[in-house]
């Protein structure tokens, strides 16, 4: 907990293992992309309106957690050092994981429509890792129970684990065993899209993008968060009407990404020493490639690509909005598994004498960065007919000019959810902009400027 008065309580704190015990000796080694994100943390808060959770001791919610723990024996292990070339590697311990039980002194109702991002962070308490690990939780669930009703179920774990889409399939595996229903999607844990070639391949733009990003210093800004929530018939109108003339395959997401690129970047260009290129770090799931039009299937790790997409300033600022997202939507498109493939080699390559990985590095930045999180699944649901009025995600230590994060939305449809990342003064300003208001999103908890 920070200095400032919260208004959640811990009121206890346990550990569930799994419903079945590990055999000795079993490991998990770290690839060298999850040795990468070790900068960053991955914090989820899903929120329920009309459950409660009770003593979470004698709770149903932990039988079927401890039951859903036994498909996954990393995330109840403990983090080592390799005795060989001293990488990380998971111990399968069934150490199990850390949950805590909290009560917030406010109705879920008021929560939603007054909280800051300050304040949402307390629903998933965090510890970061010690320099020896050996008994240190990477993956933590708080239980937050609201005055009059209601529960916010923060998971929190380290990137060297998993990324969004992990911790997302993680979550829905819990809501599937509370719900007495087969698991949706099993895990796996070790990669099988990607086909390494006989010759690795170090020289693409990515590896070269990587390179950059490896060696930038972005500066420490205090940064806001904001949660924008569009409707399913505003997205629907606003592809109709102003961008499926110029990309008729253009996406939410492709839209969503260009609305805000062209925003932030119309509050920077009057700054002094901008940049006449625009640039955009578009991060996506590399689970796409090379599994036909399956993305969520089950490896449990980190499986992200970033990529650059650059435009002259003068160009965005005067383009429109359907130029725009048709820009971005030819830039995801045209992604090929050998630039996915082609960093991997480059991570390879950057390994010690020994074998030891090079130390990990910000990934999300410098430039601003959007997340493609449209295949999250979003309606985990722990009873029938009770999906979760929220979802929120943020990722940890994101420096850089910011982050912006689109998922769906609890509403059926085209309806979507964008989290955004900026320094504190850019934020102020981005609330006010009418491109977005046009939209006449609800801004939920988190929102406020």
């Amino acid at each position: 907990m920070t200095d400032r008065k919260s208004s959640v309580t811990l009121q206890s704190k346990l550990t569930v293992v799994s419903s079945v015990s590990i055999g000795p000796g079993k490991t998990h080694p770290l690839s060298a992309l999850d040795h990468s994100m070790g900068l960053h943390t991955l914090h989820f808060v899903y929120y329920y309106k009309n459950i409660a959770a009770g003593t979470f001791h004698l709770n149903p919610l932990r039988r079927s957690l401890s039951e859903a723990l036994s498909l996954y024996p990393p995330v109840t292990g403990r983090l080592t050092r390799r005795p060989d070339d001293g990488n990380w590697q998971v111990k399968c311990n069934d150490a199990g994981v850390r949950v805590l039980q909290a009560k917030v002194a406010a109705t879920l109702d008021e929560w939603l429509r007054s909280a800051d991002w300050s304040q949402e962070r307390d629903l998933t308490v965090w510890e970061d890792m010690p320099e020896d690990p050996y008994i240190w939780s990477p993956f933590r669930i708080q239980i937050n129970d609201f005055e009059g009703g209601g529960v916010a179920i923060g998971l929190s774990c380290t990137h060297l684990f998993a990324d969004l889409t992990s911790a997302a399939l993680l979550f829905k595996s819990w809501t599937d065993s509370h719900c007495g229903e087969a698991i949706a999607i099993k895990p796996s844990f070790y990669p099988s899209g990607l086909h390494r070639p006989a010759v690795p391949n170090t020289d693409t733009n990515s590896t070269s993008y990587y390179t950059t990003k490896s060696q930038a210093k972005p500066p420490s800004v205090k940064m806001a968060t904001v949660t924008f929530r569009f409707s399913s018939s505003r997205i629907k109108q606003c592809l109709s009407s102003e961008v499926h003339q110029s990309c008729p395959n253009a996406t939410p997401f492709d839209l969503l990404a260009a609305l805000f690129w062209t925003r932030v970047a119309s509050l920077k260009a009057h700054a002094p020493g901008h940049d006449h290129t625009q640039t955009l770090s578009i991060c996506m799931d590399s689970r796409k490639l090379g599994h036909g039009k399956n993305p969520t299937h089950g490896y449990f790790g980190n499986a992200l690509h970033f990529s650059l997409l650059s435009l002259d300033a003068d160009e965005l600022e005067n383009a429109g909005l359907g130029h725009v997202a048709g820009l971005v939507h030819r830039h995801v498109s045209g992604l090929r598994e050998e630039e996915v493939q082609s960093l991997m080699d480059w991570l390879e390559s950057r390994k010690g004498k020994s074998g030891e990985y090079a130390p990990p590095f910000r990934m999300y930045g410098p430039e601003l960065t959007c997340i493609d999180m449209e295949h999250m699944v979003s309606g985990s649901t722990f009873e029938k007919g009770e999906k979760p009025v929220h979802v929120a995600c943020h990722v940890g230590n994101v420096e850089g000019e910011g982050l912006i994060l689109v998922m769906p939305s609890p509403e059926e449809g085209l309806g979507r959810t964008v989290m955004v990342t900026l320094p504190e003064q850019q934020m102020a300003k981005l609330c006010e902009d009418q491109a977005i208001r046009h939209l006449e999103p609800t801004m939920l908890v988190s929102g406020r400027c």
